[in-house]
């Protein structure tokens, strides 16, 4: 590694009290060595593919030595940084409790204690009044780990074990155990490299499921039975995934009687098996034989049907169901029928009543069907832009439906609506220290992309804010594998909002916020829509006079991060300043990479590099491989030297490549957090430090550090 001088020192010119940049300091600069890729006739240089190698010491100095960079040009922010972050804690209800839940005569919750990082889980038997069983206490077990993270706690019916795993590294290799909630026991069997959610018990209380994974690509590849006391050497795989392009789940029907084994290939097929609780050691049967093109998801209710939601003839989905031994698609019944407008995004079922979970112009909305009378009502509410969505309701024979709501200016809210009266109780508001709601407004504007779509943004700022061009503007985007951007409550961006930020988000097509259109307008061939429906709304906001754009700034993390280096790419001089977290940014190489997590599963999201058609669109936009010698906006990238879904060697060679390919005198930093993965810190109040270095960098560029 080699260490180049730059001026870094030029700021817009539009600034009031411009952030004094430090000048001439050596930038970081990788070690170059030849490599090259041939494809399709198509030949690609990368001579920073040496990066991958984790355990080299060059690469960890490389990586340390960016660091060290971050440091000495935000150092003047340290002050600010200390500032943002102490707003952000004390924002914080330190000595919290979420809302007890109702489960088979247990109430469960979790706790969080003044000055701890991590919660804890617990539950009273019967009654709120009764004494308090602490099932984990994740501060204790997270002790003399930098990164520690409980993946899932499943129960078994008896109530008396506890099935959980965990993650020590945020590699997302999970190690699973099990503890007697009577007496304290955890049994000696611990089961390594498993999938961390995907946990299931029999009715037995003896036998549980999970799935193993792949230690290299990380995906789950088979599901194993383990009986409780033997040597998990000894489990019996039970069924094994063939076709590495799905991945796989487990689960327990809401009527508990039937187990599950779901494969599914990413929005475009889907497979389940099932067993009888009751025989564990019986053999799953699929429901309805995969597909291409044909999803379903199912559920057993205690009224003896199967629902199933489904794709078939249906975009935006329907509810059909089935009776046990007439699973085949030929005997599905429709229950509700699709509409074009309408995506039914998911659904629970109550002896009484029938719940549907439905998406209508970026909004999700809670729709209520009486079963016995067959009317429906959608449950209102006051704001015109908010997100209501189902809570955990798992007493199928009650008739209070649990919910949560939230807007960009509500606080998460827990709220039990009697689904027959129609009253609705707040069982708890998430608290947040100092902040005024009527401070604040939120709205929804609609950008007309170039090909004549209208795109929603939903917006929030300071009461009294003009649109004058001169307010800083910050556009958050996303836009893939149909994961849609809802309108929420984000706590810590009020630091930016009073400071004069207006905070956006762009719904952008790729995400399926107005149906299954809008996802299929947002991927493979079609995935350029998300980044110029980004950059349409960027330019919608700056006509409107929101913002300018000396002033306006980007940020996305993961696929929102290939989103950030395709749009520098295609209008390097939109956005001022752009935050680019664990950026997906090398499409080709790891989309050609078996080997590497996700890439098999994600074919059917991006692409096959070895078909010649998607390779040349993938490599018409894949960032890395578009870097020119152009003037970059102001940049901050940032990863997880343990990530598991974006491996951290991707934004390194970006940042390489950035650093000997732009021009100008724009800032370009890089933070590797050397302790963290995919979500970064584990703890609730170190992973403000990120933000607050985010925060900064905005901050910084507006001259606004003091």
């Amino acid at each position: 590694m080699t260490l180049l001088a730059a001026g870094c020192n030029q700021t817009p010119s539009n600034m009031q009290k411009p952030y004094d940049w430090p000048a001439n300091i050596a930038t970081p600069v990788a070690e170059e060595k030849p490599k090259e890729f041939t494809a399709h006739g198509d030949k690609r240089s990368d001579p920073w593919y040496w990066l991958n190698e984790r355990e080299n010491p060059k690469v960890i100095d490389y990586l340390k030595a960016e660091n060290a960079y971050v440091d000495t040009m935000m150092a003047g922010t340290k002050k600010l940084q200390e500032e943002l972050f102490q707003e952000m804690k004390a924002r914080i209800k330190e000595k919290d409790e979420s809302v007890p839940t109702l489960d088979h005569g247990y109430y469960y919750y979790n706790r969080f204690e003044e000055g701890k990082d991590y919660p804890v889980f617990c539950r009273k038997k019967g009654s709120l009044d009764a004494p308090e069983e602490v099932m984990f206490d994740q501060n204790k077990m997270a002790e003399g780990f930098k990164f520690f993270s409980i993946g899932t706690i499943e129960i078994s019916d008896n109530d008396e074990l506890a099935a959980f795993t965990t993650d020590p590294v945020s590699r997302r290799l999970y190690n699973l155990q099990i503890k007697n909630l009577k007496t304290g026991e955890i049994y000696p069997e611990k089961i390594p490299n498993v999938e961390g959610g995907s946990i299931m018990w029999a009715a037995d209380n003896k036998t549980m499921f999970y799935i193993l994974q792949d230690t290299v690509t990380l995906l789950g590849y088979a599901v194993y039975r383990h009986e409780l006391g033997s040597d998990p050497k000894n489990d019996v795989k039970v069924y094994e995934e063939k076709d590495n392009t799905f991945d796989l789940g487990i689960g327990r029907t809401r009527s508990r009687k039937y187990l599950t084994i779901n494969s599914a290939k990413n929005q475009v097929s889907s497979e389940y098996r099932i067993l009888d609780a009751s025989t564990p050691t019986g053999a799953f049967t699929v429901f309805e034989p995969r597909k291409e093109n044909f999803i379903y998801d199912i559920d057993h209710a205690d009224d003896g049907k199967f629902y199933i939601l489904t794709d078939w003839d249906a975009p935006n989905y329907k509810l059909m169901t089935a009776l046990p031994g007439k699973t085949g698609k030929a005997n599905w019944q429709e229950l509700i029928p699709a509409r074009k407008d309408v995506f039914i995004a998911s659904f629970t079922n109550f002896k009484d009543h029938l719940v549907l979970s439905e998406v209508k112009d970026a909004m999700r909305q809670v729709r209520v069907i009486n079963q016995k009378t067959s009317k429906d009502e959608y449950i209102s509410f006051d704001e015109k832009v908010y997100t209501a969505q189902l809570g955990s309701n798992p007493d199928a024979n009650s008739n209070v439906l649990r919910l949560s709501y939230t807007s960009m200016i509500t606080p998460s809210m827990v709220i039990d609506y009697n689904m027959d009266t129609k009253e609705r109780v707040v069982k708890k508001q998430t608290e947040v220290i100092g902040y005024k709601k009527d401070d604040y407004e939120t709205e929804r504007i609609w950008a007309v992309a170039r090909d004549g779509v209208k795109v929603p943004i939903t917006l929030v700022y300071k009461k009294g804010m003009e649109k004058n061009g001169s307010n800083s503007f910050l556009l958050n985007g996303y836009g893939s594998y149909g994961f849609s951007q809802f309108p929420g409550f984000y706590r810590n961006i009020f630091s930016l909002l009073d400071r004069g930020f207006i905070y956006a988000v762009a719904h952008i097509r790729g995400g399926q916020e107005m149906g299954r259109q809008w996802y299929e307008d947002g991927h493979m061939f079609k995935k350029k829509n998300t980044f110029t429906d980004f950059i349409d709304c960027g330019k919608y906001v700056i006509e409107q006079k929101y913002t300018s754009s000396g002033h306006i700034y980007a940020n996305g993390g993961s696929a929102g991060g290939l989103l950030m280096g395709a749009v520098v790419n295609m209008e390097p001089k939109l956005f001022n300043g752009v935050v680019a977290e664990v950026p997906f940014v090398d499409v080709i190489t790891t989309m050609s990479d078996a080997s590497i997590p996700l890439t098999t599963s994600e074919y059917k999201e991006w692409g096959n590099p070895a078909d010649s058609a998607e390779y040349a669109y993938m490599r018409s936009y894949s960032p890395y491989d578009n870097v020119a010698a152009i003037e970059y906006p102001n940049m901050l990238v940032t990863t997880g030297l343990h990530d598991s879904q974006v491996q951290y060697f991707e934004p390194a060679k970006w940042v390489a490549r950035l650093r000997q390919m732009k021009k100008g005198n724009n800032v370009l930093l890089f933070k590797t957090n050397m302790d963290a993965g995919h979500g970064g810190a584990s703890g609730r109040f170190e992973a403000l430090r990120d933000e607050a270095l985010q925060f900064a960098f905005y901050l910084a560029l507006e001259g606004k550090v003091n």
